[in-house]
């Protein structure tokens, strides 16, 4: 008789495959006012129908000059006029300058700036003189039209997730509206007849369910919509009966706990009766009885009870899937880049799954990992800076390279 063999799991770059290739992004838009759209994502590509500057203007305080009346280093001109920004000079007269302000229109016949640092101002009874201490280059110091955006150019791709910066941009070519992907509605729900909500007094065996605080906010970083269903109790009836609920007008079902082969977890064969399961258990610790699948219309996603495992694995599959489903493309944006960085620890024991562990950035530059690794210390989430990526059977050394990927990369 041939000994059982387990199924292998599914390793960590497969299973993020998996589901970006399973989702289906939303496909209702709106249009919003551009003030509103942070953490929105783009419906269509947005073009520019200006140029950016509109016209030249100077970077500078100083004095519009042409370059060709201070090739001396130390030339005296009139100062014929003054220009604050957003008002038009006069022509710039040969042997004349312009005091000049930051952002105001560089006077025609002038093709440089003199910061005001390398000028002497002259005032006698009769005019105004300036020495300009300084031989200017054409050009100096003068912002050229269009050469930050040019007018026809697109801004911003369709599938931006729009941040301070993408809203900036838009304001700065006029776009008052931008047409978004409406919002991803969710769902959630917890299982286990040993959570209890703080402020509830605290029974034996009993644990406060502090997932609920911790996926909440992760999905309020994201925009989403969500609708919340609360502890669950832990039967299949009432399992079924909530997910059908929340299939019902949502596009995801995010559940935590119950994703595992007790007795007491009832999500897989709750998930299996409504609808299906397509990927369960990946080869990543701390996580592994993470699930994934279908309830009617929406799309499911199973975390484990644990909080650093629910917590992990949110960061790992469910950010980038969710950022899909609103119609992210950027795959810089599904998948932050990890950093090279050296370790300054020891971990001698490889394990045959993909590990993140939960580490910091010390004085040296380097990386130290916190002292428990268990799937049940949420204290470590708060310590560390971000995660160590470490492939299946590597053990690490102090000074070996390893793959760091911050927290700041991976919780907005």
């Amino acid at each position: 008789m041939s000994e059982y063999q387990p199924k292998p799991l599914m390793a960590v770059r497969v299973a993020l495959d998996f589901l970006l290739a399973a989702a289906r992004p939303v496909a209702e838009t709106e249009t919003i006012p551009t003030l509103n759209a942070n953490g929105r994502v783009l419906a269509r590509a947005q073009t520019s129908a200006i140029n950016v500057p509109a016209m030249d203007n100077t970077q500078m305080d100083g004095y519009a000059v042409r370059a060709a009346d201070c090739v001396s280093g130390s030339a005296t001109l009139t100062v014929s006029q003054r220009i604050p920004a957003g008002h038009v000079g006069q022509p710039l007269l040969p042997g004349s300058a312009a005091r000049i302000f930051t952002g105001a229109l560089i006077p025609e016949g002038a093709d440089a700036v003199v910061m005001q640092e390398q000028c002497e101002l002259v005032d006698n009874q009769v005019a105004n003189f300036v020495t300009v201490n300084h031989a200017p280059k054409p050009g100096e110091w003068i912002r050229r039209a269009g050469e930050d955006i040019t007018a026809g150019s697109v801004i911003l791709p369709a599938g931006t997730r729009l941040r301070s910066q993408e809203l900036g941009l838009a304001a700065s070519v006029g776009l008052a509206e931008l047409p978004v992907r409406r919002k991803l509605r969710v769902a959630v729900f917890f299982t286990g007849d040993e959570l209890a909500m703080p402020g509830e007094p605290l029974a034996p065996g009993a644990i406060y369910n502090s997932n609920r605080y911790t996926l909440r906010a992760l999905l309020e970083n994201l925009g989403c919509d969500i609708t919340d269903h609360g502890i669950v109790p832990d039967s299949l009836a009432a399992t079924r009966a909530t997910l059908r609920a929340c299939a019902r007008d949502h596009d995801l079902i995010i559940t935590s706990g119950g994703v595992s082969v007790g007795e007491e977890d009832h999500i897989k064969p709750a998930v299996e009766a409504e609808g299906r399961l397509n990927l369960w258990q990946i080869a990543v610790k701390p996580g592994k009885p993470l699930a994934f699948g279908e309830v009617g219309q929406a799309f499911f996603v199973g975390l484990p009870g644990n909080p650093v495992s629910s917590f992990v694995t949110f960061l790992l599959f469910v950010r980038p899937f969710i950022l899909r489903l609103q119609g992210v493309e950027d795959a810089r944006a599904l998948a932050p880049a990890a950093y090279a960085m050296r370790a300054d620890f020891h971990w001698p024991k490889a394990d045959r799954r993909n590990e993140f562990l939960r580490a910091r950035i010390n004085d040296d530059g380097g990386l130290e990992l916190f002292h428990n690794q268990s799937s049940g210390v949420l204290t470590s989430t708060v310590w560390g800076d971000g995660l160590i990526d470490n492939p299946p059977g590597q053990t690490i050394a102090p000074g070996d390279t390893v793959r760091f990927i911050p927290f700041s990369a991976l919780l907005h």
